[in-house]
């Protein structure tokens, strides 16, 4: 079984860490060199990571990576709830991965326009929930999807993407588990 990503990316991360006590190879691409552009083209024409290689088979995307290792390990599948917390931590990632990516273009994210102004209450609105939820004990299982939460908001901070220091109680969250031999192994930092 080959995983191949990126260290810096919150979607590999999430499954690095669930993958932690199984055995796995981990190839670390670099999406934007021209030998990883290659290789994705050739196994990925999303060309996007994570991708996820068992034999024969190639899956794209974190969330259906996810669902395969689910009936390759048959361990138990997220509830509805879980699946919509999963929801709302890609569409925050999403709209960082997007923000980042303008920036990077150097595109003006602060820019009072339309695709910006969105991307930002986007991120308001869920962080918030998500805060919500957090309190409310929501995310007190270390599981798929409290895993891909602590990967956000540790890529968000790593990155200096989103001040989250008005959302108390994802901030005590992510200093609950960094401290976690999973979240230490795969901390992009290193």
């Amino acid at each position: 079984m080959n995983l191949y990503g990126s260290n810096t990316s919150p979607y590999v991360r999430r499954l690095r860490v669930w993958l932690s006590n199984r055995e796995f190879n981990y190839i670390n691409i670099d999406i934007f060199s021209s030998d990883g552009r290659a290789l994705l083209k050739k196994k990925n024409p999303t060309l996007k990571i994570p991708m996820f290689e068992d034999g024969n088979q190639i899956v794209f995307d974190s969330n259906v990576i996810y669902r395969y290792l689910e009936e390759k390990f048959d361990t138990p599948h997220l509830t509805w709830d879980e699946e919509n917390q999963l929801t709302m931590i890609n569409a925050a990632s999403d709209s960082l991965i997007q923000l980042l990516l303008c920036d990077r273009s150097n595109l003006d994210t602060h820019a009072d326009i339309m695709f910006f102004k969105l991307q930002r209450e986007r991120l308001h609105e869920l962080f918030e929930e998500l805060d919500k939820q957090v309190d409310q004990g929501l995310f007190n299982n270390w599981n798929y999807a409290s895993i891909s939460l602590y990967c956000l908001i540790d890529w968000a901070e790593f990155r200096k993407l989103y001040d989250l220091k008005a959302f108390s109680h994802i901030n005590s969250f992510h200093a609950q588990h960094a401290k976690r031999p999973d979240i230490v192994a795969t901390d992009p930092r290193a």
